[in-house]
């Protein structure tokens, strides 16, 4: 998150990680997104 909020592109980013795919940069966006959904992340009973 940190590289493509610097503006870095995926394709610049999967060549600076060999071990990184385009879906694992899509899967973190994914979750991003998820996070910033979330009300609460605390339970209360």
């Amino acid at each position: 998150m940190e590289l493509l909020s610097a503006g870095m592109s995926i394709d610049e980013i999967l060549a600076d990680y060999d071990d990184l795919e385009q879906d694992d940069i899509l899967a973190a966006l994914q979750f991003a997104t998820r996070l910033t959904q979330v009300k609460s992340i605390y339970h209360i009973a």
